[in-house]
């Protein structure tokens, strides 16, 4: 058989496979259009079987209130609804009963104890006076004020991915008295949140093949968003996907890979043996609630240190690409990274759409490259890109050798975003100084296997290189009209926790030493520390309810392999003045 039919063979069987799809199982038409050999070699190998679903309970607290009436929708003026606050992710809380002038006289006011060591990287949501909070299989409830106990969920994951050191999960979305959640184990599911009982529970992916879903997902206008976690594994590739908020219903997914038009010109075709992979998303993202344009973080493409693997620019990738919420077509994408990107630098943080006191609206960015990007909205012209930690031998190619570089794997900014003040047109973001050594496998020797990290590195034991031992992070404020440093800060360990300032004057995070700080917006200083005893890597938020301004912080971080840190039971510390 000549090049030319064999080339055709598969054009021939993806014509008649396509003629008869209408029935076809969601994941089976997501492998056709990421991967028509993969698809061919599942339908040939026979149906697949239904997903199975975990066992959970729900276990009533001493403030359990199943009666209590739940609101439509967050208030916007007290609660904190939503992983970045708004569907606009700009986390500026417009409460000013903390200011610079009272913030010393903060104070715990109680204290809630997760049940089990885990690794807290997600933000809490509070609406009417409930804090919400996520890990790996818990989802709890607990009241705003006293962080008394009014629910807790357990799923027990039936599947696992064959490797997932993190065992995370970011968040919720709420709507309509549902809290919405990803899981672990290929399945997306809805709490009602005044008794914690399972409202729907429905796969959307496949933890066999290495994807998770960590991310916190986003709703609007009764439809519900959330992309794969994952596309560092072999062969598989990010998509992000809608369901129906009410039921769970699929209403469409898209491919962060592309598969036809221009783009798609820009990867280079499927094999068994090197598939298109990579461009996947795992913190949270934005909504646009005038257009409908959800923006979604990509990450990088597989194998992440081979560019030899995958030639040209891998569109789509290391960006932000915009969706049309109801329907899921592509309305814009930007690649702030080159697809020549061999570094494992995802465009990791949630984007955040702001609108300055000028008028001018920006799209804000930020990843594990150690630049924060504002793209302006209405030019698509960059407008700021600022490095926020170290950068070193970027440029170098990776080697049998090895090649140090920072940031490394870890580096740069993670999942939390940054944050934005209209008071002062800043930008607050923490990052991480923390470079890797990467030695690189020659390609044609580069094998892969489900489920496992696909890399280029030439260990198995260390697929991702070999971080450095000395490590430190940062907090620094940029002008968002010229991308100035404004001050910065630098601390002795990675600085990962949520940022958020408010109408106070003030910008709260926390550290992985375990302080809880508020700092001053406009100069840095710091106002007030306290000790929470636990490493603070997850959300810092703050809310009103009853008249009283609070702020809460996830703190523990159980992560021996990532971060280097063991901890107990995670804890969720609420601040307030005395007296209210």
């Amino acid at each position: 058989m000549n090049g030319l039919a064999k080339r055709m063979v598969p054009l021939a069987l993806l014509g008649f496979v396509l003629s008869g799809c209408a029935h076809l199982h969601y994941r089976y038409l997501d492998a056709l259009i990421a991967s028509p050999n993969q698809y061919l070699r599942e339908v040939i190998a026979g149906p697949m079987p239904p997903p199975p679903i975990g066992t959970s309970r729900t276990i009533a607290g001493p403030d359990y209130a199943p009666g209590a009436p739940l609101p439509a929708s967050p208030d916007p003026a007290t609660d904190w609804g939503s992983y970045n606050r708004t569907l606009e992710g700009d986390r500026f809380s417009p409460l000013d009963r903390i200011t610079t002038a009272n913030v010393d006289e903060l104070r715990p006011l109680c204290d809630f104890r997760l049940a089990d060591a885990t690794d807290l990287q997600g933000t809490p949501l509070e609406i009417a006076g409930t804090l919400y909070v996520t890990t790996q299989q818990h989802t709890y409830a607990i009241d705003a004020r006293t962080c008394r106990l009014r629910w807790e969920h357990i799923y027990h994951l039936v599947r696992r991915v064959p490797l997932d050191p993190n065992q995370v999960n970011r968040g919720l979305a709420y709507w309509h008295g549902l809290l919405i959640r990803g899981s672990n184990d290929g399945r997306l599911y809805a709490l009602n949140a005044a008794t914690g009982g399972t409202v729907w529970n429905v796969p959307i992916g496949d933890p066999a093949i290495g994807e998770t879903f960590p991310a916190a997902p986003i709703v609007w206008h009764g439809m519900v968003f959330i992309g794969n976690a994952g596309g560092d594994n072999f062969g598989v590739a990010g998509r992000m996907m809608g369901f129906d908020a009410r039921t769970g219903l699929m209403l469409w997914s898209t491919p962060l890979i592309p598969s036809n038009g221009r783009a798609a010109a820009t990867w280079q075709a499927t094999s068994f043996e090197h598939p298109r992979g990579g461009a996947a998303t795992w913190t949270s993202y934005a909504i646009d609630p005038r257009t409908g344009i959800l923006y979604a973080p990509t990450g990088n493409a597989a194998p992440d240190f081979l560019k030899s693997l995958r030639p040209g620019a891998n569109d789509y990738a290391y960006g932000v690409i915009g969706l049309d919420a109801r329907t899921g077509s592509v309305r814009f994408w930007h690649q702030f990274l080159s697809g020549d990107d061999v570094h494992d630098w995802d465009m990791a943080a949630a984007p955040e759409l702001i609108t300055t006191p000028r008028g001018r609206k920006l799209l804000v960015a930020a990843g594990k490259d150690g630049f924060l990007y504002a793209l302006d909205r209405e030019t698509g012209k960059l407008a700021v890109k600022t490095a926020i930690t170290t950068r070193f031998n970027t440029r170098a190619p990776m080697t049998p050798r090895g090649t140090r570089f920072c940031p490394g794997i870890e580096g740069g900014v993670e999942w939390s975003s940054p944050a934005y003040s209209p008071q002062t047109d800043a930008l607050y973001v923490n990052a991480v100084d923390w470079c890797t050594t990467v030695r690189v496998i020659a390609a044609n020797a580069l094998k892969g296997r489900k489920g496992l990290p696909w890399t280029g590195s030439t260990s198995r034991i260390h697929p991702y290189g070999l971080r450095a031992n000395r490590y430190s992070g940062w907090i620094t404020a940029v002008s968002a009209r010229t991308g100035a440093v404004l001050w910065r800060l630098h601390d002795s360990r990675p600085m990962l926790a949520g940022t958020t300032p408010t109408e106070g004057g003030v910008v709260f995070t926390g550290d992985l030493n375990g302080l809880f700080m508020a700092l001053d917006q406009r100069t840095g200083a710091l106002l007030y520390r306290y000790d929470t005893g636990q490493p603070i890597g997850g959300g810092v938020i703050t809310y009103a309810d009853r008249g009283r301004q609070y702020v809460a912080v996830a703190a523990g971080m159980d992560a021996p392999i990532g971060w280097r840190l063991s901890t107990g039971p995670g804890r969720i510390v609420v601040f307030g003045l005395p007296g209210g």
